[in-house]
């Protein structure tokens, strides 16, 4: 059999090109059918961070060729995201106050170019920003020492809450790597519980009690010092602990809270070790 020419590859990638472009016309028609039947324009946000979640962990464990995962995923996303526009549309509110580079790169990497980009001068008023929409998103970076208490704007049961962190899929050279959380409205149905994040606030501190969150998995991600002794922070942890059972840790180690409450949740991290390699 005689090898295929150039001209044959070339037709052959045409092909795969045009069917791509059909299946993705076949999704619009399907998403028509979806808005009927789910009438998502009347009742807030479309997006469903633990679906995509998991099919960002599928597309991942499943890949493999030439074709690096950056290009699949950020295909992917931008599928994802815009579709989610289609029914629903929504503007991502993005706190500016690290820089606005890798704020801009993990918007457009995960929600495409489609969905608006509004940029604020800080966590604060991306909350306020995502509280005062009908069915938009708030993305923010977030490091150790925080610059506020941001988290006690989504402290009220109505108020805004964490329902995602991204990158979905983590890895060292991640093309918008940058930890980011995302907030919306408080999403009834839709909230994924591997992680719950709690906030806290204590006057007291000592090194058994975080000896003792780190073995129950939970870990601070981030915390304010409002003096030498007030410190409120961030905890995250695997689903199944409640705002009494880490209140009932800190009690044991003779720690007493001020306040704590539970601000979101997201899907478990996801380590990809390579561009063609999960784990």
């Amino acid at each position: 059999m005689a090898e295929p020419s150039l001209a044959d590859l070339r037709r052959e990638i045409d092909r795969l090109d045009a069917a791509m472009h059909d299946l993705l016309i076949e999704r619009g028609t399907i998403i028509d059918r979806l808005i009927a039947v789910k009438k998502t324009q009347d009742s807030g946000s479309a997006f469903r961070p633990g679906r995509e979640a998991a099919m960002m962990k599928v597309l991942a464990e499943r890949h493999h060729g030439l074709l690096p995962f950056d290009t699949i995923e950020s295909i992917w996303r931008i599928i994802i995201s815009t579709f989610t526009y289609v029914q629903a549309p929504y503007a991502v509110h993005a706190s500016v106050e690290a820089g606005d580079d890798k704020m801009r790169d993990s918007a457009r990497f995960h929600f495409g170019f489609t969905v608006p980009y509004v940029t604020h001068k800080d966590v604060i008023s991306v909350i306020k920003a995502v509280q005062n929409a009908a069915g938009d998103l708030g993305i923010f970076s977030f490091s150790k020492k925080a610059a506020s208490p941001w988290w006690l704007g989504l402290d009220a049961p109505a108020a805004p809450k964490i329902i995602a962190r991204l990158p979905f899929v983590e890895r060292p050279d991640h093309p918008a790597g940058t930890p980011v959380f995302v907030i919306s409205k408080p999403l009834a149905d839709a909230a994924v519980r591997e992680t719950v994040i709690f906030h806290c606030e204590t006057e007291e501190w000592n090194d058994v009690v975080g000896q003792a969150l780190s073995q129950q998995g939970l870990l601070i991600e981030t915390e304010f010092h409002h003096d030498d002794t007030r410190r409120s922070f961030l905890l995250s942890g695997p689903g199944s602990h409640s705002v009494n059972s880490v209140s009932d840790l800190f009690t044991s180690h003779h720690i007493k809270l001020s306040s704590i409450g539970e601000i979101g949740s997201h899907a478990a991290r996801f380590q990809l070790l390579s561009q063609n390699k999960a784990g």
